[in-house]
């Protein structure tokens, strides 16, 4: 299979180098710093005491590389538009694009059936150039069960967890999900088809929508956000708001705050990757975390005051350090 990847950063690096290892033909789209890295000592990944290195292929433009079999989005939001207006030369009628990113995807309505089927998200795409640029008949979408950190250009960490879900964004079943299933497998991943990608979506979302930007406000890593009983309450508050917007979209979350937390305390002391995106001056990924969430409640009517106070904290901050537009 040939594959791409767009953002070989933490997450990409991970994904790439595990599906390089395996036999695919996989190129990245860098430049700069990580293209040089790349070219020089290839797909880097430390797991434990182990470090792999596999080569790889490296363009600046995605012309230099033609059709692909799949490409895999890993950037932050902010950088998806950018994707979006270069992506092109790599999509021919089958190519599958993974969305493996944080927070509340372009695509999320798409095909997602109720009243809001199709609903364009405005703090995503507001003028629908990422929808135009990526057909969603060429989406599939990914949730990242796994938490990587990258350590220079070009050098991923892996932590902890394995875990890729994968699914249409229709619903149900398809030949090619099961064929991408089938490469992140032999790639060594832990791969779950889903026959409801949005309900992971809103899941991961609910459980990282408040470590990320509490914790970059704060600098403080995730156990220290979740032992402190003021900031620990008002993180299930904005949870409590963000899963009753869950159920009137129909993403039921089937899980209590405290218990989702739980889960999160046994990852340890780690930074989260906004936190990490701040202390390296990088623009950070308010509104897929926070301002779709809020856009959405404001939709479906269900008030977000905890939520907004959130989103008013963490987006000023980052407009102070230049790492947010207005």
């Amino acid at each position: 299979m040939k594959v791409t990847i767009f953002g070989a950063g933490a997450i990409g690096g991970f994904l790439g180098t595990r599906l390089a290892q395996s036999g695919c033909e996989v190129a990245a789209i860098a430049r700069g710093a990580t293209a040089a890295a790349l070219r020089a000592h290839g797909w880097r990944l430390q797991t434990g005491g182990t470090l792999v290195a596999v080569p790889a292929r490296v363009a600046e433009q995605p012309s230099e590389l033609g059709p692909q079999d799949l490409v895999v989005v890993a950037v932050k939001g902010p950088a998806l538009a950018s994707i979006a207006a270069a992506i092109s030369p790599l999509l021919d009628r089958d190519t599958v694009v993974m969305s493996a990113m944080n927070g509340v995807p372009w695509w999320f309505f798409h095909e997602f059936g109720g009243e809001y089927a199709g609903t364009q998200i405005a703090s995503i795409d507001p003028d629908g150039s990422i929808a135009a640029g990526i057909p969603a008949r060429h989406v599939v979408g990914c949730v990242v069960h796994a938490a990587c950190a990258s350590l220079e250009p070009g050098l991923t960490r892996h932590n902890v967890g394995n875990r890729l879900i994968i699914g249409e964004p229709r619903g149900g079943d398809s030949p090619r999900v099961r064929a991408v299933a089938q490469t992140l497998s032999h790639a060594g991943f832990d791969v779950e088809v889903s026959a409801c990608i949005q309900r992971d979506v809103w899941y991961k979302l609910w459980g990282n929508m408040t470590m990320n930007p509490v914790s970059a406000l704060t600098g403080a890593t995730v156990d220290r956000v979740l032992d402190d009983p003021l900031v620990n309450g008002f993180c299930l508050e904005v949870m409590r708001e963000a899963a009753a917007i869950g159920a009137r979209i129909g993403c039921p979350i089937e899980q209590s705050g405290q218990d989702r937390n739980a889960i999160t305390r046994k990852l340890g002391a780690f930074k989260t990757s906004m936190l990490q995106d701040v202390e390296a001056g990088k623009p950070v990924e308010i509104d897929v975390l926070l301002s779709a969430v809020r856009e959405i409640g404001q939709k479906v009517g269900e008030r977000t005051p905890q939520l907004d106070a959130l989103l008013g904290l963490s987006r000023l901050q980052a407009r102070m350090r230049g790492l947010y537009p207005g």
